[in-house]
């Protein structure tokens, strides 16, 4: 019994002497835990405020007001392709049908129709298809290969349904959109994504440039002219091309802001043709290369490296050396935005060019002038008149300049500068001279072009 106590007490006074030396060696430390709501913290919990409204966008009043007023357009032609030598070199051949076919959006109660110009290229019969099945004839209003918009028509007894126009100015990066086609005649088509960029310029790809509204909503082949809507059923655009390397939607679809489609189909409605207004300068998009060359202070907006003589910039005082960094307010930072804002502008429209001179900026009020320009559809080019300074600096006496190529397929030739100076050996003064020898041309022969080409040669192209 006492061998059980005494090693009772001796484990008794060794723990304490352990407890002891541990509290001895202890440092003075105070723990405490933050409340909740503490600001001090140095990390924030992740939670779904803010995901649960963005959530919460209900896309399916915009789809129920677009469906019905998207279209299946279809699109009959017929070419003559020769069957001998002969018919090769003189003209002729067999007819062939061929059936393409695309979307369209109607855009008034009456019938008009909005669509690409690519969709109903070369027409011989126009054919629309409602989402309701039922189909019309439609007639052909007029186009514009440039912006690759066309305007077509069909009557009926009772009013159509239709989008109303919005303002593309005012779209902004992440907003939610629907494409809404018709593709093969399947009906009516809804796709949702969001605005992926905003004046995207496609020079690179089609040697047409624009000014394009770029999103992620899924557009493939027969979606082209369908609509583009926001979330209030307001179109903003009109889906027009892809760029992918399968021919398929691989995530990038491109849209004709609403504004330029808009102001495109009001002109051929009211003038028969497209009246574009132009500052009157010659540009340059800044990178780092140009900033670091010219020892500028920024590499956002358009510089400006020449004005045209007699121009609205011109008469308006804009300076070669000038940064534009805004139109009527609107930023902008590079070429495609400045294009794509005075797209939807006309001539003697003023517009509030705001330029950066000598470190301060400047605002300059600038009456924009006529572009005088004529589309030669046939050769996929674009012509302007040529000065009398430009032809006598080039030796000719006469001549129409080259402006750009309208088509793929042409703008691989790099054919811009050039001076037409005979079309099917008839001498070309201006423009109008260019018109009545297109249009008193028989189409089913071929086209011969002269022309002087930047080095200074003569040559000549025969377009079948």
């Amino acid at each position: 019994m006492k061998q059980t106590i005494r090693l009772f007490l001796v484990a008794l006074v060794a723990g304490a002497a352990t407890l002891g030396g541990y509290k001895l060696l202890e440092k003075d430390e105070t723990i405490s835990f933050a409340p909740q709501n503490s600001n001090s913290s140095n990390f924030i919990p992740t939670n779904y405020t803010g995901m649960e409204n963005a959530m919460e966008t209900d896309f399916t009043q915009a789809a129920d007001k677009s469906v019905h007023a998207v279209v299946h357009v279809k699109n009959t032609t017929v070419s003559t392709r020769p069957t001998n030598i002969f018919e090769y070199f003189q003209g002729g051949g067999q007819p062939r049908e061929m059936v393409g076919s695309g979307s369209g959006v109607i855009i008034s109660p009456d019938g008009y129709i909005v669509t690409n110009n690519h969709v109903i290229a070369n027409a011989t019969n126009l054919e629309v298809t409602l989402n309701n099945n039922r189909t019309y004839t439609a007639k052909l209003i007029g186009t514009d290969p440039m912006t690759d918009i066309a305007l077509i028509k069909i009557d009926g007894s009772d009013e159509f349904p239709y989008i109303p126009f919005g303002d593309s100015n005012n779209i902004k990066l992440g907003e939610w959109v629907l494409a809404v086609g018709n593709p093969f005649n399947l009906t009516s088509t809804v796709t949702a994504g969001i605005i992926s960029a905003k004046a995207r310029d496609l020079n690179q790809f089609d040697g047409n440039p624009q000014s394009f509204i770029q999103t992620d909503a899924a557009v493939n082949r027969g979606n082209s002219g369908g609509a583009l809507v926001n979330t209030r059923g307001e179109l903003i655009g009109i889906n027009t091309a892809i760029t992918s390397e399968t021919g398929s939607y691989v995530g990038y679809s491109f849209a004709v802001p609403s504004n330029n489609a808009r102001k495109v189909i009001e002109d051929i409605m009211e003038y028969g043709n497209v009246q574009r207004g132009i500052l009157g300068i010659q540009v340059g998009n800044l990178n780092s290369d140009f900033v670091e060359k010219y020892g500028l202070s920024t590499a956002e907006g358009v510089f400006v490296g020449g004005i045209e003589k007699g121009s609205g910039a011109d008469k308006a005082g804009i300076k070669q050396g000038d940064i534009i960094k805004q139109l009527d307010g609107y930023r902008v930072t590079k070429f495609a935005d400045l294009s794509g804002y005075l797209g939807s502008k006309r001539p003697n429209d003023v517009v509030e060019v705001t330029v950066l001179r000598d470190g301060n900026e400047k605002v300059i009020p600038v009456t924009l002038v006529k572009l005088e320009t004529f589309s030669i559809d046939d050769l996929g080019l674009e012509v302007k008149n040529t000065t009398s300074a430009e032809l006598k600096n080039r030796g000719l006496k006469n001549g129409v300049t080259v402006t750009r190529a309208l088509t793929p397929d042409i703008a691989q030739y790099k054919l811009e500068g050039i001076i037409i100076t005979q079309i099917n050996d008839n001498a070309v003064n201006d423009i109008d001279d260019v018109k009545k020898i297109m249009s008193q041309r028989d189409p089913r022969t071929p086209i011969k072009m002269t022309f002087m080409d930047s080095k200074g040669n003569m040559n000549s192209f025969i377009f079948r």
